[in-house]
């Protein structure tokens, strides 16, 4: 069937016809440009944690060689829910970036009825980027500088010792309840709105140990404030190469920490992923930047894109175990 057109219409058409290329040919060249402007890359916790250090050094190397600014965006809230959430309803052109992380896309799931985003569906990963363990520090008035000690008293103590955390299901939360089900040690969880939070209550004698990331207890441990105990990682910490592991300390396999990656909203070109992952492959590669990891008991990571999600199930069951025998559950 042919359709006639009047000279209005035909105007018209090629007009649109000429609008929808152009608009097409800027995309393209955007793209083939990219990235032509800043870019921001939002942590979703607070300025000082571990996130915020490792979302800054990231920032600072991925813009050199990318060469444009990249700006940090503290979006804290929510268990790194209110960050997610940003970044899920960006747009997917390459200059919303998110430092996500594993107590978050694996965690939440299990404590929160409705995410306001789909851990998987509503983003696209470039790469990992970090994993660490975490230290578990006491009180120096608590008389124990073994894990052996720590457990014993508990036993001789029961429901007397408190342990906090960053917040339930945050990964210092997970640390101390793999702990307890380990042992068989009555400890009461004290949540707080992030491990600084609890850790500064820990230094003021408030509560008696926390599973703590290493940044915030890093300076307390080397003043004498806190006492190092046991990290929670396989390997001994780089940061703290004198300390044990809770491994080695007397629960053969413990192990328990979170990861973080690069992720950007779902539609990002691939030739985007792809410039970025390469990126982020030479920077993990840094001697400077492996140092700057090391000092916060941090370690380098990079991978395919695929690898992220792939973790993410891999974990979400085991974590939903962890959680139903701690008796935590959604709200």
């Amino acid at each position: 069937m042919i359709f006639e057109h009047s000279k209005p219409q035909r105007r018209a058409l090629i007009g649109y016809l000429v609008v929808a290329c152009l608009a097409f040919a800027t995309a393209v060249q955007a793209q083939s440009v990219y990235p032509n402007r800043p870019i921001k890359l939002i942590a979703p916790f607070p300025p000082g944690g571990t996130s915020d250090v490792l979302a800054r050094l990231i920032a600072s190397k991925l813009g050199e060689g990318l060469g444009q600014t990249i700006t940090v965006d503290n979006r804290a809230g929510a268990s790194g829910n209110i960050g997610h959430e940003a970044a899920a309803k960006s747009l997917p052109d390459g200059y919303t970036l998110l430092l996500s992380n594993s107590s978050t896309v694996v965690t939440n799931p299990h404590l929160f009825k409705k995410l306001p985003f789909d851990p998987i569906g509503d983003f696209t990963a470039v790469s990992m980027v970090a994993s660490a363990g975490q230290v578990l520090v006491v009180h120096p008035s608590l008389p124990v500088t073994t894990l052996a000690e720590v457990t014993a008293y508990a036993k001789a103590n029961p429901g007397k010792l408190n342990f906090g955390s960053g917040g339930k299901g945050i990964q210092s939360h997970i640390s101390g309840e793999m702990y307890k089900s380990a042992v068989g040690v009555n400890i009461v969880h004290i949540p707080y709105k992030g491990t600084i939070q609890a850790v500064t209550d820990l230094l003021a004698g408030q509560i008696q140990m926390v599973f703590s990331d290493m940044v915030p207890a890093m300076p307390h441990i080397k003043s004498g404030k806190l006492r190092a105990i046991a990290v929670t990682s396989l390997q001994r910490s780089p940061a703290l190469p004198d300390v044990p592991t809770i491994s080695e300390a007397g629960i053969p396999g413990f192990e328990s920490g979170v990861w973080w990656s690069i992720v950007v909203p779902k539609g990002t070109p691939a030739e985007i992923v792809n410039r970025i992952n390469s990126e982020l492959g030479k920077i993990m590669q840094m001697a400077d930047v492996r140092e700057a990891y090391a000092r916060v008991g941090v370690t380098t990571q990079h991978s395919v894109p695929s690898k992220v999600a792939e973790t993410i199930r891999a974990e979400s069951p085991v974590m939903a175990k962890i959680l139903k025998a701690a008796g935590v559950e959604a709200e």
